[in-house]
């Protein structure tokens, strides 16, 4: 059976030399983590569904040492508590600015804008999109942020567009076969 696979050795020069440089992947939540939707009960409580393979992308791609952190303007719960379980280092909710909490990150991480990747979905995300090395969209943004990424992702947001990022930078990165191993490793014993 031949499955259709995006590989970093299909993308252009440019793009995986931006891929090869990152150290943190920065992601918004609402249609980026999320589809975009939504779900706010009668008590106020605020609902968000979240897919299980962009979790599991996310802590692989942690493993190979590269750091995750979350920069939205809502503020929930859930949304804390899905940084909590999937690694993310640097969590910033709340903010209006997102400008101001990415330049407050590159501080707090130490690292250069040039060496982190930002994951958006809608106009609010330009700031830090176009001030980091490798700005990333969903394929339902608006098309003036779609204009500005440097890729643009085959799935959803949601949907799996993180763990497609996650996997593109550790295949760019040499890291994604080491990754995947622990799994055939494990599917070989129990054979």
């Amino acid at each position: 059976m031949t499955i259709n696979t995006l590989s970093a050795e299909a993308l252009s020069p440019e793009l995986l030399a931006r891929l090869k440089n990152i150290k943190l992947l920065v992601l918004d939540v609402d249609g980026v983590m999320t589809d975009g939707g939504l779900t706010i009960g009668d008590d106020g409580q605020e609902y968000k569904t979240f897919h299980s393979h962009d979790g599991l992308g996310m802590k692989l791609l942690k493993a190979t040492g590269v750091g995750l952190a979350i920069i939205t303007g809502r503020t929930s719960n859930v949304v804390k508590k899905r940084a909590e379980s999937t690694g993310v280092g640097h969590f910033y909710q709340g903010a209006e600015d997102k400008l101001v909490a990415f330049n407050d990150l590159m501080k707090a991480s130490g690292l250069q804008a040039s060496q982190c990747a930002f994951m958006g979905d809608d106009v609010v995300d330009l700031p830090p999109m176009l001030k980091c090395g490798l700005a990333l969209a969903v394929p339902d943004s608006p098309p003036l942020v779609l204009q500005h990424a440097h890729y643009v992702t085959i799935k959803a947001g949601g949907r799996g567009a993180v763990r497609e990022v996650c996997e593109l930078i550790m295949q760019a990165q040499g890291t994604f076969d080491t990754q995947m191993a622990q799994f055939l490793t494990q599917a070989s014993i129990s054979n």
